[in-house]
Formats: C-alpha cells, sequence, structure tokens
C-alpha cells in the first residue's frame, strides 16, 4: 500500500506501532494501553495549518511504508534518540541520525523502513503551505519563502532559538501544560527566526555546501558543512563566555547538536587546537591576569577559575609557563 497524503501516512504508521488515539480537547496522545511499555506519540494541531508530534516510542515490529503525496509542507524539528532509514525516488537509501532538521518536503515519492527494538524520541512541528497562504504572506508582506528553499533536502541544523523553542514546548507537552495560542504563538516566532537566517548573506539553509574533510585518523576524514562550522563556532562562544565552568565535550556536542567527533575534529582544524587546550587557555590567561592584579592566594585562584584543587591549577600553570603561579607572581613584581 502507498501512502497518497501525509496524514495516511502517519496513520499507517500509528497502526504498525499499535497505538490508538485519545482524544483530550486540544491534543491526542497515541499509545497501547496494553503495552505502555512501547511508549506513546503526543499530537497538538490546528487542523491542515500544522502540528506538533512529541514522540518517545520503540518499535515492536519490522516494517516498511511507501509513500507518493503532492503537499508541500515544511518540518522542522529534533531527534534525540533514533535512526531513521529512508529512500526518495531516484536517490540511493539515505538515513538520518540525532539531530536538529529542517526541510522543505514536495511531491515526495519513495519508501521509509522501521525495525523491531529500534527506539525513537524526538519532537517535530509540521506547517502545512496552507498556513503559509492564508494566515502569513496575507498579513505579513514579503516573509519566509517556500521557493527559498531546496525542495526535498534536510538541513541537519536549525537556530539554536528554534531548538529552543522546540525543547520548551515539548516539556510543556509532556507536562499538560501546553495551551493552543501559546503554541501557536512559538511556531510563529519558529517562522520570525528562520526568516532571520535566510536573510543573511551567509545562511546555513541556502549555503550548506561542503566546508572540506578533515582528518581524523590514518586515511578516516570527516566531512564539515557550513552548519558544522557554526555548531563548532558556537562551540567556541561558549567556552569563551564561561571559561571557569566549560562543559564536558559530550555535554558541549549535545548543546551545539553536532557530533563529538566532528565538533573535537574541527575544533581543532578551525582554532589549531584542542577544546581542552583552548579551554586551558583561556584559564590560563585569567590565571595571569590575577596573579599580577591581585593579591588572592594561589588556593583562591584556583577555585575561582573552577579547578577543584589547587593542585591540578599548579600542574596546569607550571605546564603552560614553565613556572608556578608563586614563581610567575614573584617575576612580575621585579
Amino acid at each position: 500500500m502507498v501512502a497518497k497524503s501525509i496524514k495516511e501516512f502517519q496513520s499507517l504508521i500509528l497502526d504498525n506501532l499499535s497505538f490508538i488515539p485519545e482524544d483530550n480537547g486540544h491534543y491526542i496522545i497515541y499509545r497501547n494501553a496494553l503495552k505502555p511499555e512501547l511508549g506513546y506519540l503526543i499530537k497538538y494541531f490546528r487542523e491542515d495549518y500544522y502540528e506538533l508530534l512529541i514522540g518517545d516510542y520503540t518499535i515492536y515490529k519490522d516494517f516498511s511504508l511507501s509513500f507518493d503525496h503532492n503537499e508541500e509542507i515544511i518540518r522542522l524539528g529534533i531527534v534525540y534518540k533514533g535512526e531513521t532509514e529512508f529512500k526518495l525516488a531516484d536517490n540511493t537509501v539515505s538515513s538520518f541520525s540525532p539531530s536538529s532538521f529542517f526541510v522543505n518536503e514536495k511531491g515526495l515519492r519513495g519508501k521509509q523502513s522501521w525495525k523491531k527494538g529500534q527506539h525513537f524520541h524526538g519532537a517535530e512541528i509540521t506547517i502545512h503551505k496552507k498556513y503559509f497562504d492564508e494566515v502569513i504572506i496575507p498579513n505579513f508582506a514579503n516573509t519566509l519563502n517556500f521557493d527559498n528553499l531546496i525542495t526535498n533536502y534536510t538541513y541537519n541544523y536549525l537556530p539554536l532559538d528554534v531548538t529552543s523553542i522546540i525543547n520548551n514546548l515539548s516539556s510543556l507537552a509532556q507536562k499538560e501544560q501546553l495551551l493552543p495560542l501559546y503554541l501557536e504563538s512559538k511556531i510563529l516566532e519558529s517562522i520570525a527566526l528562520i526568516e532571520n537566517e535566510l536573510k543573511k548573506s551567509d545562511n546555513v539553509f541556502t549555503n550548506q555546501f561542503n566546508y572540506g574533510d578533515v582528518k581524523i585518523g590514518n586515511n578516516r576524514y570527516v566531512t564539515l558543512t557550513s552548519s558544522d562550522m557554526h555548531a563548532i563556532q558556537k562551540a567556541h562562544d561558549i567556552l569563551t563566555d564561561d571559561p571557569c565552568n566549560p562543559p564536558t565535550i559530550s555535554n558541549l556536542s549535545k548543546i551545539v547538536y553536532l557530533n563529538e567527533q566532528k565538533l573535537k575534529a574541527g575544533f581543532l582544524a578551525k582554532y589549531h587546537m584542542t577544546i581542552g587546550q583552548y579551554s586551558s587557555s583561556i584559564r590560563m590567561s585569567l590565571a595571569e591576569n590575577l596573579l599580577c592584579t591581585t593579591e588572592l592566594s594561589v588556593e583562591e585562584i584556583s577555585k575561582k577559575l573552577g579547578y577543584h584543587h589547587s593542585g591540578n591549577f599548579v600542574k596546569a600553570f607550571k605546564k603552560a609557563h614553565g613556572k608556578t603561579p608563586l614563581a610567575f607572581r614573584k617575576n612580575r613584581k621585579i
């Protein structure tokens, strides 16, 4: 069977998940009451205009679905866990791993597969062209235009402000505190933020070309796109803004929505030092300043810089300067 519409495709997925709808007024929750371990799917929507889906579920049997529809929609969201395998017409098999995403779909034909035991967790917003034609464009001239976006190309990027909105909506929905008016206001805000990004001369939606290949091992390379470079720049800014309390590489990777391998390799290629070396260099610069301009003890300085043990600070400082903090201070006073 081939799904001829987005609604039909979604219905077939729910059937294969064995989920039954439970209407809760302004949202619907889909789940199997007899098998709660399979998870759930929550749907908030304004019919034919937009919908918000929040899912956290496990596939209990293998299945595949074909689709062929002419609807035009924008989808944006975050996949926290789960890898999707699909094949679009005239393209090779592709997969989509956890990350943020943005895609303008039109006339989509292909096939998608799911495997028993796979766990999916994510949230996405779907906006129909009808919403733009009847609500957005008549009231806000020269706003976001579908024609400005590549059709059926998945951008693995969203502005961080938009990802924050989706995370917030997901949290409110799961606590049953998401109201329809608030949802629509945040969808409008997301459209505005994406439009602002598109109006930049060098934006990551219309210019998501390969930045280059970076070597990560013997004859192994990763390709960095401009969206990857934006994430690496954001990681650099985060480390710069709060040098005394830097996140772990694992957490930094999650904050900027870029896998650790690309983050580490790209950071080294762009800034010619590792993430750890950069964090340490900022701390050492701050340490120099405090040693030269204050009478704070070494222990007090180490605490200000976020070190749990002053011995670790002394060791790091000596490695950077070839002398202890006290020796450095003494030499500067001479």
